[in-house]
């Protein structure tokens, strides 16, 4: 039976031009093809001179002093006020509830409070000079308190984007633009990863009582880069992994022969494409087979210590909690997981701040500050990097018994990984509504972070439309400060 045609469809003009795209391919595949098997290979990525144990990504050799080998992103998702974490402002504090001076916020770029009659709002919480470099922390936060000469404090955060989607975007890829790399992405691009038993780059999620938002796929998302460089979201309640294991009636033996089979009828496919999502396929066979034996395992909490599950706040594991997910990024680190991600969405506090920022405070303080000290004491947090912050501020004006979104200052938190410990970096005005001195955007961070992992993020490329692209684009200078 003939088909019916299609409308506009020339036949002739088709067959041309499968012609011409057959004879391009083939012809400018032959270089290109050598060159992408070799990013694509693990084998031919052999470690260089200096170059950690490993080291399996297209990066051949260290392009700075290698600090951190991999990171922890504790996400604050909802944007945490900077006045009640780390930013103490006694001025804001006794100018509350009275208008707030025009001069600050005139022509300026507002959430919600746009148009409404502005009025300060001055901490609810004391803030306490903690340990030995007297970093003043918000006493919403006692265990991370004690943990403050682990801390490097960055007080003079700016972002550009004012809603939450678009700036979790911009901190995780450096853009707002849909199908841009995450961080993660870029890293597994540039080192791999330290296990092939897991994936290189896992995403986890929780949430708080209060201040929920919701967190898109995209956060993790690969983007241009080939897909086997993307997130996986493990569950944080329950199996981490469904269906992990082998259905019943089906032994290893047998599911080993099926992975073969499909990955050999790959192989011939890939020997006729030259098409990155073809290794990927492969690769992510061989990985879901590995994971079958190796998630299991991970998960399994019976070994640790009592003291271990009561240290970190675990009640029950698997049960979703963020101290649960905390104590998995631990395991994760162990096991060469690149880049770890943790999402604990509570903290959008437009209204009862009062009550809802305690809560979200109670959720992640004892957590964050075990995981801190669990890593010094297994000698790992000289080589891994914590992230703690959320994608924005939080206004010094009140909105009714909240704060707005922000973005002219907010403050995130790194410790370990080569970072200087105990210390702050830049300052806000003395009403906390804009950054002055010192201030870091997200390339900066971004730049910095690269840095600490050995990479210049100039040199960290991909070519894409053309394109050298790259994570902090055509922006992002290195934090020399902040390196100890």
């Amino acid at each position: 039976m003939n088909p019916l045609p299609l409308p506009g469809f020339d036949p002739a003009a088709f067959a041309l031009s499968v012609n011409r795209r057959t004879f391009l391919q083939r012809s400018a595949y032959g270089l290109g093809g050598v060159a992408l098997a070799s990013l694509l290979n693990r084998s031919v990525a052999a470690p260089a001179s200096g170059i950690p144990q490993g080291w399996k990504g297209m990066l051949r050799e260290a392009q700075f002093p290698v600090k951190a080998k991999r990171i922890i992103h504790l996400c604050m998702a909802g944007g945490p006020s900077h006045l009640e974490t780390f930013d103490w402002k006694p001025k804001l504090k006794a100018l509350h509830d009275q208008p707030f001076p025009e001069s600050f916020t005139r022509g300026q770029q507002l959430a919600q409070l746009q148009n409404k009659v502005l009025k300060a709002r001055g901490a609810f919480c004391k803030f306490t000079p903690s340990g030995k470099s007297g970093l003043e922390i918000s006493d919403l936060f006692p265990q991370i308190q004690t943990v403050a000469d682990e801390l490097c404090v960055i007080r003079s955060m700016q972002t550009e984007q004012i809603n939450h989607d678009p700036a979790h975007a911009f901190m995780n890829s450096g853009s707002i633009v849909k199908g841009r790399p995450s961080m993660g992405s870029w890293l597994l691009y540039g080192l791999g990863a330290e296990t092939e038993n897991l994936p290189g780059f896992v995403v986890l999620t929780s949430s708080g009582r209060y201040g929920l938002q919701p967190v898109s796929a995209r956060q993790w998302s690969s983007g241009f880069l080939p897909s086997k460089f993307q997130g996986i979201q493990l569950q944080s309640r329950g199996d981490a992994v469904h269906y992990v294991g082998n259905p019943e009636g089906i032994c290893q033996s047998t599911q080993r022969q099926v992975v073969e089979e499909i990955n050999r009828l790959n192989g011939i496919l890939a020997q006729d494409h030259v098409d990155p999502e073809i290794q990927t396929r492969i690769a992510q066979y061989e990985l879901a087979f590995r994971m079958q034996t190796s998630v299991p395992e991970l998960t399994d909490f019976r070994s640790e210590p009592k003291q271990v599950l009561e240290a970190y706040g675990v009640k029950e594991p698997g049960d979703g909690s963020f101290a649960s997910n905390c104590l998995l990024a631990r395991r994760l680190a162990e096991r060469g997981v690149r880049m770890i991600q943790l999402y604990h969405r509570a903290w959008d506090h437009h209204g009862d701040i009062e009550k809802a920022m305690p809560a979200a405070a109670q959720d992640v303080d004892r957590a964050t500050a075990a995981l801190i000290r669990d890593l010094r004491q297994r000698g790992m947090l000289d080589d891994t990097l914590i992230l703690w912050g959320g994608e924005f501020g939080r206004t010094p004006m009140g909105q009714g018994t909240g704060r707005d979104h922000h973005i002219l200052a907010f403050s995130i938190f790194m410790a370990g990984g080569g970072v200087k410990p105990g210390f702050s970096y830049g300052a806000t005005d003395e009403l906390g509504y804009r950054s002055v001195d010192n201030v870091v955007n997200v390339h900066d961070l971004h730049a910095t972070m690269l840095a600490l992992m050995g990479i210049d993020h100039k040199r960290l490329n991909f070519k894409f439309q053309g394109l050298d692209a790259r994570l902090t684009g055509i922006a992002g200078n290195v934090i020399r400060p902040l390196m100890g």
